[in-house]
């Protein structure tokens, strides 16, 4: 695995390093400081009050037993939108526990004898609070600190399906693609981040045991570094001396006052599109930024709202997510439906089909299905009782899956949910005999994996369309160099350039490059 290759792609993924290292630096240090400005207070208050502290450890207790991932769709929707605050205030909530309990515990363990001193040479409460009860407590309650530290560092990198910048973008982009370096380096980044936070807190505690100003100020100081670093990064890395909006503000042209930003979902075809849109509006002088690994109904709602400027979806996606409608009608027909109502009730504008479908598909392993004579999905229907099928969790809950059932009768004796990156490794080792994948999946185009026919036409077509914000649309220029990517890309260049990535192992650069070539 790490071989020179490996190394050798190492450099590139450190150049988005900057950024995301600071988005989770940011995400993080800020969170747990929120924490101790909650947390201590409480703690405090609730340690002389046993009946507020079981209220607030139960309150605190339920919201660390939330999943990661279900807390921030809470805060999404609680919200109603994306970006680094529903991340921000998830984490927030998350860093609560461990410093709320160990502050009480801490307050709980000064000893009566020192509080009862205290009394006696006159000190009033607050006085006894900061020069008696907090630096005996102080140790626990850093201890708490440390342990919340440790989470939310952690719990940081999931703020990437919600559009927040975070060392996660590596690792989700890195399951996703495929990409062991892009993995390896989000790994060894995040466990870093944690460690040396860790260390320094630890430092910090130590201060209090000892009551050394010495060990107090350089663990302060080393984490003021650390804070810095995302900065010190992007300060010794090569900047290009003239941005496009200058070279055209010295035209006289068009002057862009922000990045146009690019966003998408999280699996393979979407990183290829979003980097071949960026490309597209980079030649039209235009600056860019990304925001990937959007959900499908997390990223349209991001475009109606502005927090992104572009990105491909899928005719079927918006048919059934955003129109809520489960007739089947034609390709031509969907389309312009979804035009209207986008551009009516949102001013999104729809430019076009980019010229390939990404339909469902169901697939079976070439030998199974010639041995149980299956080619369609009737033929399906009439084994499925025998059989195991997998797909992505969102499939068995759609729509679509509903009208299949109804129409074929499929019931299967098992259904599996896992990640489409794993479901074909899983249907060739013959762990499922099913799989629910995508039209343009490069781990399609094989001769171990056939596909089935939808004889009856039930599931809908899913056309790629181009999407833009009323900010892009309003650029006519960067609209119409847009506009030129309509039925540009087949089917066929699609999976191929799905396949150099998932299989091939190539950049997603270099698979975006092959899409600039004539639709076959």
């Amino acid at each position: 695995m790490f071989d020179a290759d490996f190394w050798a792609r190492v450099p590139y993924q450190l150049s988005f390093l900057p950024d995301r290292l600071g988005g989770h630096v940011f995400l993080a240090f800020t969170s747990i400081l929120a924490g101790v400005l909650i947390s201590i207070p409480l703690g405090i208050f609730c340690a002389r009050r046993p009946k507020w502290e079981k209220v607030a450890v139960t309150i605190a207790n339920i919201i660390q037993t939330i999943p990661g991932m279900a807390l921030l769709a809470i805060m999404v929707f609680a919200l109603d939108r994306t970006g680094i605050l529903p991340a921000w205030i998830a984490l927030v909530l998350y860093s609560i526990l461990p410093i709320l309990r160990n502050t009480i515990a801490g307050m709980k363990t000064v000893d009566p004898g020192c509080i009862e001193a205290a009394d006696g040479i006159g000190l009033n409460k607050w006085q006894r609070l900061r020069i008696v009860e907090l630096p005996l407590a102080s140790p626990t309650i850093i201890a708490g600190i440390r342990t919340a530290s440790a989470w939310v560092v952690g719990a940081a990198t999931l703020a990437y399906p919600v559009g927040a910048t975070s060392l996660g973008d590596y690792i989700f982009a890195g399951l996703q693609t495929t990409n062991p370096v892009a993995l390896f380096v989000g790994c060894i980044f995040s466990a870093g981040l944690a460690l040396l936070l860790d260390m320094l807190l630890g430092g910090l505690e130590r201060a209090s045991q000892k009551r050394s100003k010495a060990w107090a100020f350089g663990s302060i100081g080393g984490m003021a570094l650390v804070a810095l670093s995302p900065l010190l990064l992007k300060a010794v890395q090569p900047q290009t001396t003239i941005t496009p909006t200058d070279r055209m503000a010295k035209a006289g042209e068009f002057q862009q006052e922000k990045p146009y930003v690019i966003g998408g979902k999280p699996f393979t075809e979407q990183y290829i599109l979003i980097e071949h849109l960026q490309d597209t509006l980079n030649e039209a002088n235009r600056q860019t930024d990304v925001k990937a690994g959007l959900g499908s109904t997390v990223v349209l709602q991001s475009l109606q709202r502005g927090e992104i400027d572009c990105y491909v979806d899928y005719s079927g996606t918006l048919w059934a997510n955003e129109m809520q409608r489960s007739d089947n009608v034609s390709s031509a027909e969907m389309m312009i439906d979804i035009a209207t109502n986008l551009k009516e009730g949102s001013g999104v504008l729809a430019l076009g089909p980019l010229g390939f479908s990404n339909d469902y598909v169901f697939a079976m392993k070439k030998e199974k299905a010639e041995e149980l004579g299956i080619k369609s999905l009737e033929d399906l229907a009439e084994h499925a009782g025998e059989l195991t099928a997998a797909c992505e969790i969102e499939f068995w809950s759609r729509p679509e899956w509903q009208n299949v059932q109804s129409a074929y009768g499929l019931q299967f004796g098992d259904t599996k949910s896992m990640d489409a990156t794993l479901m074909y490794g899983a249907l060739l080792r013959g762990d499922t005999d099913v799989i629910v994948g995508y039209r343009t999946d490069g781990r399609l185009a094989t001769e171990e994996i056939v596909e089935l026919t939808d004889p009856r036409f039930v599931l809908p077509p899913y056309d790629a369309v181009l999407l833009v914000s009323p900010r892009l649309a309003k650029d006519r220029a960067a609209t119409e160099r847009l506009r030129k990517l309509v039925n540009t890309i087949s089917t066929q260049q699609m999976r191929k350039a799905n396949g150099m990535v998932d299989i091939d192992q190539k950049s997603v650069v270099e698979a975006a490059k092959s899409l600039e070539g004539p639709a076959s």
